[in-house]
């Protein structure tokens, strides 16, 4: 190698870091200042928001966080409830929606059977659709339909629109995966008198981990995290409230920054804590499908 390749290759290692450094900061840097914030006293913020070094003494009790989950009538703003519904409504349309794409997404890949290919174009058109034009008329519909009146109800009802705009993205995703697995393995399995079911089971499933992980994450964040649909189903009962109408309500004159951004922790710490569990099942599978042979 000649000098100059080597200088050429090094200057591209340095600016390949530069680089990394400079997209690390500008992801971790809000995150950081809004964990700062949520421990900060509100008077500590007000004299001086240009601090970014942490504030020990409020580091433990940290009464912003206790301030934010404590109920309503204790001078709370009942976070409990919200991240209660919160968990409820994500890990069911989660469930749910893993175990109808999984069968679904192995029945386009694996099944013959009339207007295969129509079901699989109408994946995409579906999710092609806007929400907000769906939004009204799914108004409309559930409330003469009585699932607005209890908190069940709502919930149940915000459920099942979830799992309308999040079944067709998963079956594809997974759908894509399946095709990469060889077939010949799933029939030397039914020669040995596994059914169909089986098969899937004891095959197909451990093959597909990374591809479930990834489309599992997604539905959950998407539960987890949505607000046109949670607001216009729960809007007028807080005790239905999810925690994207929590955060909202955090975000208002009467209420001290500090709050809002301990509202921001709680609802964004475990869409990161499932990533990072997850992260080495990620990558393969939001590339697979994407080349074959």
């Amino acid at each position: 190698m000649t000098r100059e390749s080597w200088e050429m290759l090094i200057f591209g290692r340095i600016l390949r870091w530069i680089g990394i450094v400079f997209f690390f900061v500008i992801c971790a840097f809000p995150l950081y200042y809004m964990i700062m914030l949520s421990f900060k006293d509100v008077q500590v913020l007000l004299t001086n928001p240009a601090n970014l070094l942490p504030d020990l003494s409020t580091v433990w009790p940290p009464k912003t966080y206790l301030d934010v989950l404590k109920p309503v009538s204790q001078g709370g703003q009942g976070f409990m409830v919200f991240i209660k519904n919160s968990f409820l409504v994500a890990v069911v349309t989660t469930a749910i929606t893993m175990v109808v794409c999984i069968l679904a997404a192995y029945a386009s890949t694996r099944l013959k059977f009339r207007g295969k290919g129509a079901v699989n174009w109408g994946l995409i058109l579906v999710y092609m659709v806007p929400a907000i034009v769906l939004a009204i008329p799914l108004f409309v519909m559930y409330s003469q339909l009585g699932m607005r009146t209890t908190v069940p109800k709502r919930l149940t009802a915000l459920i099942i629109v979830y799992l309308s705009s999040t079944l067709p993205v998963a079956i594809y995703m997974l759908r894509g995966y399946f095709t990469t697995i060889p077939v010949d393995m799933e029939e030397a399995a039914m020669i040995d008198g596994c059914s169909r079911l089986q098969t899937i089971w004891k095959i197909v499933l451990p093959l597909s981990v990374p591809a479930i992980a990834a489309a599992g994450l997604y539905v959950f964040m998407i539960a987890w995290n949505e607000y046109l649909y949670a607001l216009l189903f729960l809007l007028d009962n807080p005790k239905s409230w999810t925690l994207s109408l929590g955060v909202n309500q955090l975000d208002s004159q009467e209420v001290p920054r500090t709050m809002l951004m301990a509202g921001s922790v709680i609802i964004t710490l475990p869409v990161v804590v499932l990533f990072i569990v997850f992260e080495r099942y990620l990558v393969g599978g939001l590339t697979a499908g994407g080349v074959k042979g």
